[in-house]
């Protein structure tokens, strides 16, 4: 009978290969989302990446609320952290993910596709992840930590509510309506299924990932990081794993990392949209560089990405991860638009 580790671990490779698979066939992705809405005036990327929030919340807080999980083992909720830390990671890596145009997780999936402008920032967003979380994010929280009254917005809703599992489902509900209530509203995204089906299976696969690391991986001599999907430290750690895969041991990240590639490869590959892409220019490859290494080391003191915090992070309803994602937001916001704008090199689908 497989170990909870390894059940992780296949758990991981799985989560990987499906969000590989809906990437690519739907181009889910946050800065292409922002970049639709605030400049092209095409909202249906944007509502599928608040639909799947909706509903990684919404699962994510029921498997919390009958106890299956534990969110206050996970990353996003420990009793300390640097709000500032937090926002200036987050806008260093928005601003990053407009340089690079496009996220880790998008890089990844535009790997399997053949993008070899991808290879460079994966490389890239890995080592500059691995040495801020081993360096500079050491240094720079010790100076800023604080330890916080209240880590999350049911506790914050509670000091009102007075129950904490009223306030749980007070905030599950506000919010969700809220996003909810921003997709729908859209005519051309409530006729776009694709897109709708896309966001609905990213929302769940964030929770599949809570339930794979927090019960499936509950082992009291072996326990596993309760985590899901995210792709800074992850990223970081496959880089390190490929180098010296002898002296570590995988994990439900680096198997996630590789089975979102594969899900890429494979279906590029059957869908015929596999092709090799390169850089146009060396000024295209420097920025692409530059804005990679924003991400890595941007997401290594934010605590995760686009996804890791917009979605995995804000399901826990962690204060932190509202701030995280407030910097990430201000970030693409900036580079997308008004004086520090980037202007566009290459096609807005890819990296």
């Amino acid at each position: 009978m497989p170990s909870g580790a390894s059940i992780v671990v296949y758990a991981g490779l799985l989560i990987g290969l499906a969000y590989g698979v809906v990437g690519l066939l739907s181009g889910f992705c946050l800065l292409s989302g922002l970049r639709g809405y605030w400049a092209e005036g095409d909202g249906r990327l944007i509502r599928s990446f608040a639909l799947a929030l909706a509903v990684a919340i919404v699962s994510t807080q029921v498997l919390a609320g009958y106890g299956a999980i534990d969110l206050g083992k996970s990353v996003y909720l420990l009793p300390s952290f640097s709000a500032p830390l937090m926002f200036v990671g987050g806008l260093l890596f928005g601003y990053g993910m407009v340089l690079a145009n496009g996220c880790g997780s998008r890089a990844l999936v535009l790997l399997g596709r053949g993008n070899l402008r991808s290879f460079v920032v994966v490389i890239v967003l890995g080592i500059a992840a691995q040495m801020t979380l081993r360096g500079l994010r050491v240094v720079l929280l010790q100076a800023s930590l604080t330890k916080p009254a209240l880590l999350s917005l049911p506790a914050l809703l509670t000091t009102f509510a007075g129950s904490e599992t009223l306030a749980r489902m007070l905030a599950t509900l506000v919010l969700c309506a809220a996003l909810i209530i921003f997709a729908f509203a859209h005519v051309p995204f409530r006729r776009a299924w694709g897109q709708i089906a896309a966001g609905i299976a990213v929302g769940l696969l964030v929770t599949a990932g809570w339930f794979a690391t927090g019960y499936l991986g509950a082992d009291d001599f072996n326990p596993a990081a309760v985590t899901s999907l995210t792709f800074i430290a992850p990223i970081a750690d496959t880089v390190q794993y490929a180098m010296l895969s002898t002296g570590l041991t995988l994990n439900f990240g680096i198997a996630m990392v590789a089975g979102v590639f594969a899900g890429s490869l494979v279906t590029a590959l059957v869908t015929r949209r596999f092709y090799f892409e390169g850089y146009t220019s060396p000024r295209h490859m420097l920025r692409s560089i530059g804005g990679a290494a924003l991400m890595g080391s941007g997401g290594a003191m934010a605590l995760g990405c686009s996804v890791g915090e917009g979605l995995t992070g804000l399901s826990t309803l962690a204060l932190a991860s509202f701030v995280a994602v407030a910097g990430i937001l201000s970030g693409s916001a900036a580079g997308l638009r008004g004086a520090l704008r980037v202007r566009s090199l290459v096609a807005a689908q890819d990296v």
